[in-house]
């Protein structure tokens, strides 16, 4: 009897686990290994899985399969072995980029390396989070009062519940922490005995988590667009606020000297004020999308986006004097608020949710909505033009995660023997200048700031000056003298 009980209860596990996607752990399991193929959209590069515990402290327990693309070096004679991209996001797929052979990477280090990428875990193809459709789009942008601080804490338990009920024992263990020993398995698997690693903005976090843990094992390591995962909740929303609002100022610069953008000569702040007025009274409709109204945050919030990469500013202006010259809506008009989310009508129950990696990265605590408003009014003074920096839906989302969480933040102890090459951009949009300064500071000897003096969310694919240190930095180790710094090169339409 006692032994149709265990056959039974083995039975439901083993169910349980396929059913979430996750295998039991196999012997074999011990020495991970890679069975590249060619992959089914493009069979010139090659694609493959890897497997890998759900929970590191328990490395035989239950697993899932980490999703992997790469392109071979093009000229095997020159090989020196793999560079793995980090992906940013967090959410961006390492192995679409690879698939889709868009390789942001120089000639020369395709033809001396393997371009290894990977989906990390929880995303894409390495068992995604998932999570009601509808939770998800009830996560407000902002919060207004007492009473919606409190629903919101409600809602993201509901939301927490249902993402760890749909997506299985993965969803608890997303953390960066987790990604950076996956990331030294990948290493393994490759054969390589040291890493050479390429992360970009998200994928930086992962870069410094690997060298703190295993500094040995490091050859060559490019942070471009690096996080400073060292502040508080005010720290972290503050140097959020700073950054967007330079990004808007270096905007309407540019705006005001090139005749490439569609408001040039004209009061362009003037412009900016009139349309977050409209948003806030709820009558500015996005022209890409008629009918959805914009709220304040949402204006904001896409304007931000079109910072990251300089070829876009003149569409953004176009696309702002658009509304401008736009009317109110009409009386009979019936808009739809626009959401963070997408708000596209879709038959599926649940979507995938990238964003549960931050909450457990990211200790933001914020203990009502007295706390929460002065946050608000804060960050509104940094930021004049912008005032809703896009990190304020980062702590809406994270608000009332369990503490401690997984990978909280903390200042950088790292030893590698290698000096971390730190490519930052002065007025990155994203991942702050102060970022990269602090992360710079947190290193001392065993990191180097190299500078683009310009514009846009990363600069290896912008500046050749950066892309040509970048290359003799991973392939031949050379580092860049201290203070070095390239110049910017002015947007082209």
């Amino acid at each position: 009897m006692l032994r149709v009980r265990k056959s039974a209860v083995g039975w439901a596990v083993a169910l349980a686990l396929t059913t979430a996607g996750l295998t039991p752990a196999s012997p074999a399991a011990a020495h991970p290994t890679i069975d590249w193929q060619p992959c089914s959209k493009d069979a010139t590069a090659e694609c493959g899985t890897l497997s890998l515990p759900v929970d590191w402290n328990r490395p035989r327990g239950e697993r899932f399969d980490l999703a992997l693309a790469r392109r071979v070096a093009t000229d095997s004679a020159a090989r020196q072995g793999s560079l793995v991209f980090g992906p940013g996001g967090p959410g961006d797929s390492g192995v679409d980029r690879m698939v889709n052979g868009s390789s942001r990477f120089s000639a020369d280090l395709r033809r001396r390396f393997d371009i290894v990428s990977f989906d990390p875990r929880g995303t894409g193809g390495s068992h995604p989070v998932v999570c009601s459709r509808d939770l998800l789009s009830r996560q407000p942008q902002l919060i207004a009062d007492q009473a919606q601080f409190d629903a919101t804490l409600a809602g993201n338990a509901l939301l927490r519940a249902d993402c760890r009920a749909r997506t299985g024992p993965l969803y608890d263990h997303v953390d960066t922490t987790s990604a950076a020993r996956d990331l030294d398995a990948i290493r393994s698997a490759l054969g390589e005995r040291q890493l050479t690693f390429h992360g970009s903005s998200y994928g930086t976090l992962l870069g410094e988590r690997y060298a703190e843990l295993y500094p040995d094992r490091v050859r060559a390591m490019v942070l471009e667009a690096a996080m400073d995962h060292s502040g508080d909740t005010r720290a972290f929303l503050d140097s959020q606020a700073v950054t967007s609002e330079d990004a808007f100022d270096e905007f309407v610069a540019w705006c005001d000297r090139s005749s490439d953008c569609a408001l040039h000569g004209r009061d362009f702040r003037a412009i900016w004020a009139g349309l977050r007025t409209r948003a806030e009274r709820g009558t500015l409709t996005d022209p890409k999308r008629p009918g959805v109204v914009l709220t304040p945050f949402e204006l904001t919030r896409l304007t931000h986006k079109e910072f990251y990469d300089t070829w876009r500013w003149p569409g953004l202006a176009e696309w702002l004097g658009t509304m401008d010259a736009s009317a109110s809506l009409p009386a009979d008009a019936s808009p739809t608020a626009a959401s963070s989310a997408d708000a596209s009508p879709t038959a599926e129950a649940v979507a995938s949710y990238p964003f549960a990696v931050f909450c457990q990265d990211w200790s933001l605590p914020v203990r009502d909505y007295r706390e929460y408003a002065g946050h608000l009014r804060r960050v509104a003074r940094l930021a004049p033009d912008l005032r809703y920096p896009t990190a304020l839906f980062a702590l809406a989302t994270c608000l009332g995660t369990p503490q401690p969480v997984a990978n909280p933040q903390h200042r950088l102890r790292v030893r590698t023997a290698v000096p971390l090459l730190l490519a930052a951009t002065v007025h990155d949009p994203a991942s702050g200048y102060g970022w990269a300064t602090t992360v710079a500071r947190q290193l001392g000897r065993h990191g180097v700031l190299l500078t683009y003096q310009g514009w846009g969310h990363g600069s290896y694919s912008t500046s050749p000056c950066m892309k040509q240190a970048v290359d003799a930095y991973l392939i031949d180790n050379l580092v860049p003298a201290r203070g070095t710094s390239c110049p910017a090169i002015e947007p082209e339409v």
